[in-house]
């Protein structure tokens, strides 16, 4: 387990840190394992995306708010990390992840939380508060929209800017499903150089959640990249009912973020109150992009949402 500090230039330094506690929980569809670090009286819950990634990327950018006087959890979530990795597609539906999210919070005795969520983390994050409004303290949004066919009108703009006949060579191959062709690959790189990871370099924790994918879970539920989606969460849409939320909330993005500052401004406008923040030099990654920006962003809002201020 490791935590960053910042040298002069603002990149991270990885240390290591043990987890507090470590559980196994059970919940639908197997078991979890989810950590605790700190014992301050605020709990910071975060989720993070993927879908099929463990939780480490997430996790360790923000484990040095412990010493800010925070508790936080984090899970890796079903099917990645040290959780179970059962082999069953039927288990990759949101509502089985909102019931995940629960039975992790009931285990900790955590009757609410300042929730974090990133992308995917995001996208359960919503549907888990518009079901559970009254463990919500408060929710930064990070990289992730309330509207997926919106979102897939940005997609389309952003592999418009490859030009027509790549747009053409992409859209052949998805139809024959040969997304593994070398010509169809470079394609998804140079777009995951643009929008999803700007820096040459890839920080430890990323590396670590990186080898620990489960491509089945990502495939299920989105597709098979971040630019061609053919799972479950294709017609998710809760750009509306996010208009109940009565919490204070942080949108956050990069301003070359796949999920475009449109989505992320879409999803403020709709939330009473929302607050937004857009990372300029970043894409799906401010944590690591914008590592000082992004501290300050989100230490200034939990500490308002948490009164101590």
């Amino acid at each position: 387990m490791s935590i960053p500090r910042l040298d002069p230039t603002g990149f991270a330094v990885w240390e290591e840190r043990a987890p507090d506690e470590t559980r196994r929980i059970a919940v639908p569809g197997g078991s979890v394992v989810a950590y605790s670090y700190g014992d301050g009286p605020d709990t910071l819950f975060l989720l993070n995306g993927g879908p099929g990634l463990p939780c480490d990327y997430w996790r360790d950018p923000h484990l040095p708010l412990v010493a800010e006087g925070w508790r936080i959890v984090v899970h890796d979530q079903l099917g990645t990390g040290a959780s179970d990795h059962p082999d069953d597609p039927a288990l990759w539906t949101m509502a089985r992840y909102v019931a995940e999210v629960e039975a992790v919070l009931d285990a900790f005795g955590l009757a609410s939380v300042h929730f974090v969520g990133h992308s995917w983390g995001g996208w359960c994050g919503i549907e888990w508060a518009l079901t559970h409004p009254g463990r919500v303290a408060s929710m930064v949004l990070a990289n992730t929209c309330a509207d997926i066919p919106h979102l897939l009108t940005e997609i389309a703009r952003l592999r418009d800017s490859l030009g027509p006949e790549t747009v053409a060579m992409m859209q052949c191959f998805e139809a024959e499903g040969r997304f593994d062709h070398p010509a169809y690959a470079a394609a998804v790189r140079l777009l995951d150089f643009r929008h999803i990871r700007r820096q040459p370099f890839k920080p430890d924790p990323v590396r670590r959640s990186h080898a620990g994918f489960n491509r089945a879970i990502f495939e299920a539920i989105q597709g098979p990249n971040e630019y061609c989606y053919t799972g479950l969460i294709r017609d998710w849409r809760r750009i509306d009912e996010i208009g109940r939320f009565a919490w204070p909330v942080l949108v956050a993005t990069g301003t070359h973020d796949v999920l475009t500052p449109a989505c992320a401004a879409r999803m403020a406008r709709a939330i009473p109150g929302a607050e937004i923040v857009v990372f300029p030099d970043s894409a799906h990654s401010p944590a690591y992009e914008a590592p000082r920006a992004w501290r300050a962003a989100l230490g200034g809002f939990l500490r308002r949402a948490a009164g101590r201020a």
